[in-house]
């Protein structure tokens, strides 16, 4: 970059390709900074849903509004995206849950999102391989699937067409008020953006983040073996049920971990199976026994996935909050400095909208949607020690 950024932001994983395109159009001259490869972080690891959730009013508000983004952005996306407006059926295993299912069916209605109560023989019509015995579901079409790393390579491309600069292999060793530094050099800037997600807080130490270590197996290609991301109920209260402490156990605990059905197909006919969650810091050797947990859970719901080739698996870190809400907007402890992450399992989702949400506060504008409850600012659990 010949002159001076007038924007940094650190991390080309989802979040920051957005953040760089949304800053980007607003005429700013930005500067993307990766330690690694666009998009080979938790990106590269994600399942690649685009879902909207309602754990929280507010995260309803951010993932339904990137939804639209997205939605709005399908038709441009070229085609190794590989986009799948499949929908998503959260499954229902009783009566019991079926309550729930109705109850979030009238969430979604009355904030405008199409939903569908399904019973049981109309759940065996949309998914013929899922288990007998299940009590229904609730599908939500308008839910999507993309291929994340190449998601990224478009959003930089366009980016770039705005006049942005990525430099890949560029470690970045310290962020400081308006100056970057990493690999001798030191650049200023009077806009920074911290996106470099699990890793963020090492570079803004007290930032309330950690990371949750999660599993994903990839199977064959089997065309057609699945129509919809399927989802059960219950994934809802394992990935993201609250914590005493983004940052670990109670001293004495046993480590949380936990793991949900949660399959997708993908467009080259392969079947993503996740999925599991861990808090062991960075500990990056994968959990055989948690994998076959997941592996056994999916089975319980998808027998036919027994006759299922695997093909790997791997582990991915995805940043976690006490709140489960990211953090979006300055940090106040640091002049010129923006914190865009602690996404956790939904920053695919929630990407464009909080690129948007982050360029609206930069410029001054009121958001379509509450900041408040996503100010890095905010006050949240204290760290376990």
């Amino acid at each position: 970059m010949s002159r001076r950024p007038d924007a940094v932001v650190v991390g080309a994983g989802i979040v920051g390709a957005a953040c760089a395109l949304a800053l980007a159009r607003e005429g700013l001259r930005v500067l993307v900074l990766e330690g690694g490869f666009a998009g080979g972080g938790a990106t590269a690891a994600a399942m690649g849903h685009l879902v909207v959730m309602d754990d929280s009013e507010a995260q309803f508000a951010l993932t339904a509004w990137s939804l639209r983004l997205w939605t709005e952005l399908a038709g441009e996306l070229p085609a190794d995206c590989e986009d799948d407006p499949c929908g998503t059926l959260w499954l229902a295993a009783s009566e019991a849950e079926m309550e729930r299912v109705r109850a979030k069916a009238g969430y979604y209605a009355a904030r405008g999102v199409a939903a569908e109560v399904l019973d049981a023989a109309q759940l065996r019509a949309a998914e013929p391989r899922l288990r007998r015995g299940l009590a229904g579901a609730l599908r939500v079409p308008g839910d999507r699937v993309i291929y994340p790393p190449n998601a990224v390579r478009f959003l930089l491309a366009r980016a770039a067409a705005h006049g942005a600069e990525l430099w890949e292999r560029f470690f970045v060793s310290r962020v400081a008020g308006g100056v970057v530094e990493g690999h001798g050099e030191r650049i200023a800037a009077p806009l920074v953006v911290n996106a470099a997600g699990a890793a963020a807080p090492a570079l803004t130490p007290g930032l309330p983040i950690a990371p949750r270590k999660g599993h994903l197996v990839i199977t064959d290609r089997y065309p057609g073996f699945c129509r919809h991301q399927l989802v059960e109920l219950g994934y809802l209260d394992s990935a993201h049920g609250t914590l005493d402490s983004a940052h670990g156990p109670r001293p004495g605990a046993a480590a949380p971990a936990s793991v949900a059905f949660n399959v997708q197909p993908r467009a080259t006919g392969q079947v993503l199976i996740g999925s599991s969650r861990e808090l062991v810091g960075w500990d990056r050797t994968r959990n055989h026994g948690l994998e076959r947990r997941m592996i056994g859970r999916a089975l319980g719901f998808l027998p036919p996935l027994a006759g299922v080739a695997a093909l790997r698996g791997w582990i991915g870190f995805r940043p976690a909050t006490p709140d489960n809400l990211p953090l979006i907007g300055p940090w106040p402890e640091t002049p010129g400095l923006w914190i865009a992450g602690g996404h956790e399992g939904l920053g695919i989702t929630t990407s464009l909208a909080t690129a948007r949400l982050l360029a609206d506060l930069v410029a001054g504008r009121r958001p379509e949607i509450d900041a408040a409850p996503f100010a890095p600012a905010r006050r949240l659990p204290p760290a376990a020690a």
